[in-house]
């Protein structure tokens, strides 16, 4: 992202990523755990302040305001697409006291345990990089989210096949490398399932697989069927995360195996972020070399994954 960042732009940022509502002071806080914080111009020692300011003139003059105000006191701050999208805040105490047990990890935290799982997992056994949205050169509401997956993954066969089958799959022009699309959520239910399987379908049009994936979701049996039929429709695939031992994670449902890559979108996505843009890179270079050489997100050991997972209340 080029140039400084509006503190309200940030706050839009943020709360797009902790789907919950905030308050200014936990905004700003969520905010420097992000690192946009640091890309704010702002002066004064309670920055908060003047964002908690520019929000409630912005929802008190703008009739095209982004936020809304859920609760008074405290003064908590959401979006307007999540209301609409039936999310119900209960500003009651005893609502207020529910929403305090609820996790307050983030979306991306959940990175790590995926990167592990696809790292290990035999279908996968795949390199990943994470995409940052904010670091995306298009500032439309709404264009980033539904045009980049949250994790991009590659799988290279250089381990699998010997180097005699590498070069007549080469000669042939034949390639057993395969390119995924993972869209992560903290929950699933019947409230945001066709908007979090859309943005799936939307963000993996490009890969060879797609995947929804998810660390809770409701145990309901039509829940399931839906995402069944949603699969057997659009092919994206389903991966429920297992926090506990995340080796034991499951797909659920196989993604549709797309053997056309759509250059259309992957070259939208080089020209719009630089996480994209760089992953592919590393992806020619490596093979290029025939072996794995790119920079990809580490993966966790047993140790550091347990730690990591308590350290963010994630179990």
């Amino acid at each position: 992202m080029n140039g400084p960042l509006r503190i309200i732009k940030m706050a839009e940022l943020v709360l797009e990523q902790v789907k919950r509502p905030l308050s200014a002071y936990e905004i700003w806080e969520e905010g420097k755990k992000l690192g946009l914080a640091d890309k704010v111009k702002h002066t004064g020692k309670t920055p908060w302040a003047s964002l908690g300011a520019q929000i409630y003139v912005d929802i008190r003059d703008n009739p095209n305001t982004l936020f809304y105000q859920p609760s008074k006191r405290p003064a908590k701050f959401y979006l307007k697409i999540y209301q609409k999208e039936g999310i119900i805040i209960d500003t009651s105490e005893k609502g207020l006291q529910e929403r305090e047990k609820s996790p307050n990890f983030l979306e991306r935290d959940l990175h790590p345990l995926l990167c592990r799982f696809v790292n290990l997992n035999p279908h996968f056994k795949c390199q990943v990089k994470t995409v940052y949205h904010e670091l995306s050169t298009n500032p439309k509401k709404g264009y980033n989210e539904w045009l980049h997956p949250d994790i991009v993954g590659v799988y290279f066969p250089f381990e699998d096949y010997r180097d005699v089958t590498l070069k007549i799959q080469k000669s042939l022009s034949l390639s057993s490398i395969k390119l995924f699309s993972f869209e992560l959520k903290r929950d699933l239910n019947f409230g945001n399932l066709r908007l979090s399987y859309f943005q799936a379908v939307s963000n993996s049009s490009w890969a060879n697989e797609g995947y929804l994936v998810v660390l809770k979701m409701d145990n309901d049996p039509q829940l399931l069927e839906e995402i069944q039929r949603l699969n057997n429709s659009f092919g994206i695939g389903l991966i429920k995360l297992n926090p506990e031992n995340v080796d034991e994670s499951e797909i659920i449902f196989q993604s549709r195996v797309n053997n056309e890559f759509d250059w259309d979108t992957i070259d939208r996505l080089v020209e719009n972020n630089s996480n994209f843009r760089d992953f592919m890179q590393d992806v020619v270079e490596d093979i290029q070399l025939g072996k794995i050489k790119g920079t990809y997100d580490p993966f966790m050991n047993d140790d550091e994954l347990v730690s990591f997972v308590k350290e963010k209340h994630i179990i």
